[in-house]
């Protein structure tokens, strides 16, 4: 039996490619999560946040010095500390120095770093000039001081801060935004001395609630003056469930006749703003104004004025409009999924933020503490030392002067630790003098007392409390300012009905053969004495109003509406219904109707069958259109008739053989669609040669116009006796020379 040989394999793991690819992804939505695109909880950075301002603070850039170029910083930040593109470290040192983007900006730029209008127009690193703002003295001020951990950098050569010992919680100053893997962040900017407020109240009351913490913390409050329009009640429970929305409102003055824009919600562009209602205008939407000018500049970053076309306009209605169909108000989602002290992502309510960071900061101080106390315990130690030294000054320099070891045979001779002798050693001889007794007692009295108030905050939770306390009221007091984004409650904005918006006026559409529409203004429109594109003519015309919608029959049966208002201008050519509408291959479009909702039409195929319908029933939303007449193989649909009054009018139908039938109009039924009851009778041996012609619907006061060719018989509502019978007859014939009928007509 011959024995299989396995291949060995050394140096390396076989494992499935499932297996394989769901841990590689993992790793890598780890990896987004913990060490790009959310923030930690205690200095409230991203890992590229944190290492551009640790770079700067190690290139000197504070508040004090001179700017150095950004390209100097970028360099730095990509080669010790974040190994990526030099591009998006940039983007990220530009956002900490726009102020239109930061609440507190944490970078002072000089140069083009983008305006609110292009926060992306800013120039390239080599153009511009970056330092420290004096505010990022509070994520710097005690990173030397023992309170961070260090962790080495991506190569192993340099050691790196986790994280920033905030003296403030700048998670919340600042907010940030970023998508990770499965989850994402969104936390809005808040005013300092109300977060200072509300972290005093849970220092003092650590039962305080979300609701008791929100008498402080108001509201975001953003880089913008624009007002804050969402409820108190809706911003209560966005902190309370730590996710939710908060709606901004652009704020706007009257100002000689014209309305004034003053402010825009945050990150919205002023170019935008304008392009949306110029837009509007363009489309006709907004016949109300007249004129819209950007008189923004320096000393008004945002000045937009719009010119109403009279000063009968409505401002707040015209604004209300504004606010609901453009980005002069605008909602921005909050999510406050941070990584917490634990490690973890989690969304947490406005009181877990503030405990966890009072509980980080808490932790900074005591590490502050420590650190100090054990550098001011070492300097005790040496003093005492160096104080034996002074009182043995002669018998010191002898040891050093005759022993060919000193170090060991001072400490002997002293009982001094290593440390201590080394002290001694090292000290200058000029520093021996008589007058550096009094010095090295003064400086023990005053350590002593130093170590004494350290011992004493480090065994009390109270005078720890306190401290915390008492810096966090004096950074606040230094950095703290008035809020920006006033809180008002305001109603929602509504947006005005279109037909509100359009005059109205008479027009008349028109349809050609080939499916082009137009309107034409007024009623006394001569449509078939309009120019057509070639080939094509008049199929059809009805009088409308700029207000009300027009609808299409296609030969399929099927209704589409538009607005009349809406259709091109009549002295060209129009469009085609086609790029409106999405009608079924081979659909062609044959008749054309227009009114009131209420409206009362007589629709009607070429086969006889019809039924009454309200115009609303033709109209809808779907460019596909909407089922309306169910029509036989070979039927067409016929150009639909008003009914004035269905109890009084007299329908009347004629074929192309010249049978003309009127009923009353109570005897069809109104139906919302489907095939309809037959009008009047064709022969089933005739339905290939006869045809019905049209329909039309007779009042008392009104004439029929029967056309045959050039000529006209107009017939009034008693001549109509004559051919006044049951539905579904054949009706009476025309007179001879008239049995070929062309079209009705009610005058």
């Amino acid at each position: 039996m011959t024995e299989t040989i396995r291949p060995a394999f050394h140096g390396f793991e076989q494992i499935p490619l499932r297996e394989y690819a769901e841990r590689a992804y993992l790793d890598y939505s780890m990896y987004v999560v913990l060490d790009r695109a959310l923030p930690f909880l205690g200095d409230g950075l991203k890992p590229v946040q944190r290492r551009i301002i640790y770079s700067m603070s190690e290139l000197g850039l504070n508040a004090a010095a001179k700017p150095k170029k950004s390209a100097r910083t970028v360099g730095d930040v990509i080669g010790k500390y974040h190994p990526h593109g030099d591009s998006a470290c940039y983007e990220a040192l530009v956002l900490m120095a726009q102020p239109f983007s930061y609440r507190y900006p944490l970078i002072e730029g000089q140069g083009n770093f983008g305006s609110s209008d292009d926060p992306k127009s800013f120039a390239a690193m080599r153009y511009t000039e970056s330092k420290l703002t004096p505010i990022a003295e509070v994520l710097l001020g005690e990173l030397g001081q023992g309170t961070v951990d260090w962790v080495p950098n991506f190569d192993g050569t340099l050691e790196e801060p986790s994280w920033m010992p905030a003296r403030l919680p700048h998670l919340l100053l600042n907010g940030t935004t970023g998508i990770a893997v499965g989850m994402a962040t969104d936390v809005p900017p808040h005013n300092l001395n109300e977060i200072v407020s509300a972290c005093v109240r849970l220092l003092d009351d650590p039962d305080a609630t979300v609701a008791d913490l929100c008498e402080h913390v108001r509201g975001p409050d953003y880089p913008t003056e624009a007002e804050i329009i969402t409820s108190p009640s809706d911003l209560r429970a966005m902190y309370e469930n730590g996710t939710g929305s908060v709606r901004a409102r652009a704020t706007w003055q009257k100002e000689n006749g014209n309305f004034v824009v003053t402010a825009l919600p945050y990150q919205v562009s002023p170019s935008k703003v304008i392009e949306q209602i110029a837009a509007q205008m363009r489309t006709k939407k907004l016949p109300w104004l007249e004129d819209i000018r950007d008189e923004s500049d320096h000393a008004n970053p945002v000045r937009v004025v719009l010119v109403p076309r009279s000063n009968r306009v409505d401002a707040e209605q015209l604004m209300g409009h504004l606010f609901a169909t453009t980005d002069l108000e605008k909602s921005y989602r909050v999510n406050l999924n941070v990584i917490g002290l634990d490690g973890k992502p989690a969304v947490k309510n406005l009181r877990t933020l503030l405990d966890e960071w009072l509980t980080f900061r808490t932790d900074t101080v005591v590490r502050r503490l420590k650190h100090r106390q054990e550098k001011v315990e070492r300097r005790l130690h040496l003093l005492e030392g160096l104080l034996v030294a002074f009182l043995n000054l002669d018998e010191v320099i002898r040891i050093i002067r005759t022993e060919d070891e000193p170090r060991p045979a001072l400490i002997a001779r002293f009982g001094l630790t290593g440390e201590q002798a080394d002290y001694i050693l090292e000290t200058r001889l000029r520093q021996l003098a008589r007058l550096e007794e009094m010095k090295i007692r003064g400086e023990q009295d005053e350590l002593a007392r130093e170590l004494e108030r350290i011992v004493a905050t480090l065994d009390s939770k109270a005078r720890l409390k306190k401290l915390v306390k008492d810096e966090l009221l004096a950074d606040a007091k230094k950095f703290g300012d008035a809020r920006r984004s006033p809180l008002v409650l305001r109603e929602a904005a509504h947006a005005i009905d279109e037909t509100e918006l359009v005059p109205s006026e008479p027009v008349t559409v028109v349809l050609s053969q080939k499916g082009w529409v137009r309107a034409a203004k007024g009623h006394d429109v001569d449509a078939a004495g309009l120019s057509y594109r070639e080939g094509d003519a008049l199929l059809g015309a009805v009088r409308a109003r700029s207000t009300w919608q027009v609808a299409f029959l296609d030969s399929h049966g099927r209704s589409y509406s538009t607005p009349a208002h809406s259709l091109p201008s009549a002295r060209g050519n129009g469009e085609p219904l086609t790029g409106r509408f999405s009608p079924a291959s081979g659909a062609s479009f044959l008749a054309l109707a227009s009114g009131e909702n209420d409206t009362r039409f007589v629709l009607a195929s070429s086969h006889g069958y019809g039924f009454v319908t309200r115009f609303e029933n033709l109209t809808g939303r779907n460019k596909a259109g909407k089922a309306l007449i169910n029509l036989a193989t070979g039927a067409n649909v016929l150009q639909p008739a008003v009914v004035g009054n269905p109890e009084t009018d007299r329908i009347v139908a004629v074929t192309s053989a010249g049978h003309l039938l009127a009923i009353p109009a109570a005897e069809l039924p109104e139906l919302d669609k489907g095939k309809g009851n037959k009008l009047i009778d064709i022969p089933r041996a005739k339905l290939g040669t006869e045809r019905v012609v049209a329909v039309a619907a007779v009042g008392p006061a009104q004439k029929l116009q029967v056309y045959s060719g050039q000529r006209t018989m107009t017939l009034s509502f008693k001549d109509l006796d004559t051919y006044l019978g049951a539905r579904a007859t054949r009706g009476g014939l025309l007179p001879r020379g008239w049995q070929k009928v062309d079209g009705l007509d009610v005058e």
